[in-house]
């Protein structure tokens, strides 16, 4: 992973991410939606609890770090959270598929990093070729208050502690 370029206190970067939002047509799976696209400045005036994973149905990301945000909604909602975000460099269609297969439909939005640009632009990318799965983005969390940067974690290690729901909860 090369080094963090962004810290508390500053003014999150702009990025754009292909995401597909969930409607009820979605649910049976038998369609696979339109991806659109959605930008930094949509969190302008709003809290946002960003959180990374390297890869969508990969075992760690699946399994321990995803749903742990899911059970724990209304959480974050009662601390005044007002958007949840998972972004991966998965395109749009993974990301909306794990999505689905996890049960997010609206309360966590699904993002698309595709070959994790806007997350290696900040220093939060990490080379996983040696795996066969590219650049990817590393695994990290983040909380946005109107758009400043109030917390940003970096995972240490294989495991999810710093950027799991319960560390982001405990920052907010």
């Amino acid at each position: 992973m090369s080094s963090l370029k962004i810290s508390v206190g500053d003014i999150i970067p702009k990025g754009s991410f292909g995401t597909i939002p969930f409607t009820e047509e979605l649910a049976d799976h038998s369609a696979c939606g339109i991806p659109t696209t959605l930008s930094t400045d949509s969190w302008k005036g709003k809290k946002v609890v960003l959180f990374s994973v390297p890869g969508a149905f990969t075992p760690t990301c699946h399994i321990n770090h995803l749903p742990p945000y899911l059970a724990k909604y209304d959480e974050f909602k009662a601390k005044g959270v007002d958007v949840i975000a998972v972004i991966a460099a998965n395109d749009p269609f993974v990301m909306s598929g794990w999505g689905r297969v996890e049960g997010l439909t609206d309360k966590i939005i699904a993002l698309s990093d595709p070959n994790a640009e806007w997350s290696g632009s900040l220093g939060l990318s990490v080379d996983l070729s040696g795996r066969g799965f590219g650049i990817r983005t590393a695994r990290y969390a983040m909380i946005i208050d109107d758009l400043v940067i109030k917390y940003v974690e970096v995972e240490p290690g294989l495991g999810v502690t710093v950027s799991g729901a319960d560390a982001v909860l405990a920052k907010l």
